[in-house]
């Protein structure tokens, strides 16, 4: 193969990657307004294979009724009209109609690339990595529902997160794998405390997205809506109130609404610290990108206090939600063009795509 048609394969696979990731952040949003309008346990059957809503009053009735039995109609929404459900319906309906899209939109494209001999070999395992995260991420979509259809109707957090990682993980190998395709110029080498100051904003902004699903699972954002101080305190009252002590960490509300204050806090100095030491970078592409990264922390604090304050208004939680995963996927990026040159690149001076 040429060098020339190389290039065009490999721009055409990473164009290809940036959709997905594209599309993967539209469904954290569509997850994220699932849960928000709670409805995340209207469907109480997987059928992983079904893309079609009911389609006829009958079979409507029938989803209703199944619905009817589950702990969340008998012990939240006892006495919902049928018009009722089929809002709720709908929001989850479309989150997993939305999820089977993405896998196939991967998997078709992915098949197609490999017979035609344009994806990268140094690719193929890392996009089988990829297709099986999906296989898993789908059954763990599942099986965090499964956890709101017995008992309490309510996810639980520890699922919730774990969907939500996985979800992470999955846009941040694409994007990183997609970067490495169409970023063709090799990245100068930055200086070592900024390109530590990327990874350690990039792990705390991690660790703060994931609080943040605990969060959400435990309705957390609603027990304290005052800045700094909760409950007229810095440490909530009744931080540690959980026995034995550990479960306070990821199941009391108090608490776990402090930690994920503690890690976006602590994420913005990362970020900040990081663009002041980048800002005499003799790279003008990285000082933008580190800018941009500074910016979106700035929003993304500045949003969270607000959704906090007024109570978690759906729409402001979504941008929020939506501004982390920005502020996510900007990192990696920072991260990237950041990086030390390979040694093929740094002796030979020709331009090689990294290989993520």
């Amino acid at each position: 193969m040429s060098v020339n048609h190389q290039s065009r394969d490999e721009r055409i696979v990473g164009l290809w990657l940036v959709a997905c990731c594209v599309v993967l952040v539209a469904l954290v949003l569509v997850g994220g307004a699932t849960r928000l309008t709670g409805s995340g346990l209207s469907m109480v059957y997987w059928q992983p294979l079904s893309v079609l809503p009911p389609l006829t009053e009958s079979a409507w009735q029938a989803e209703f009724d199944a619905y009817r039995a589950s702990p969340e109609y008998q012990q939240v929404n006892v006495g919902m009209s049928l018009d009722e459900f089929k809002f709720i319906f709908w929001w989850e309906f479309g989150h997993r109609l939305l999820a089977r899209g993405l896998g196939l939109l991967f998997a078709l494209p992915l098949a197609w690339f490999w017979w035609r001999g344009m994806l990268p070999v140094r690719l193929r395992w890392p996009m089988l990595g990829l297709l099986a995260l999906g296989g898993l991420q789908a059954w763990m979509g599942w099986y965090m529902v499964q956890s709101g259809l017995v008992d309490i109707p309510r996810v639980s957090p520890y699922r919730l997160a774990a969907h939500l990682g996985l979800a992470l993980l999955i846009l941040v190998i694409m994007l990183r794998l997609a970067i490495g395709l169409l970023w063709t110029r090799p990245p100068p080498q930055a200086a070592e405390g900024v390109r530590r100051g990327i990874r350690a904003s990039l792990v705390l902004g991690a660790l703060t997205i994931l609080s943040g699903a605990f969060v959400a699972g435990l309705k957390a954002g609603l027990v304290f809506n005052t800045f700094p101080l909760m409950g007229g305190q810095i440490v909530p009252p009744g931080a540690w109130a959980l026995e034995p002590a550990w479960r306070n960490l990821f199941e009391n509300p108090g608490l776990v609404q402090f930690i994920h204050r503690v890690l976006a806090l602590a994420t913005l100095a990362a970020v900040l610290t990081t663009w002041w030491l980048g800002r005499t970078s003799s790279d003008p592409r990285l000082r933008r990108l580190l800018t941009a990264v500074a910016l979106i922390a700035l929003a993304q604090v500045t949003l969270g206090i607000t959704t906090l304050l007024m109570a978690v208004p759906i729409g402001l939680a979504l941008v929020h939600q939506g501004t982390a995963v920005v502020l996510l996927g900007s990192l990696v990026i920072a991260d990237f063009a950041a990086k030390a040159p390979h040694r093929a690149e740094a002796t030979s001076g020709r331009p090689v795509a990294a290989t993520g």
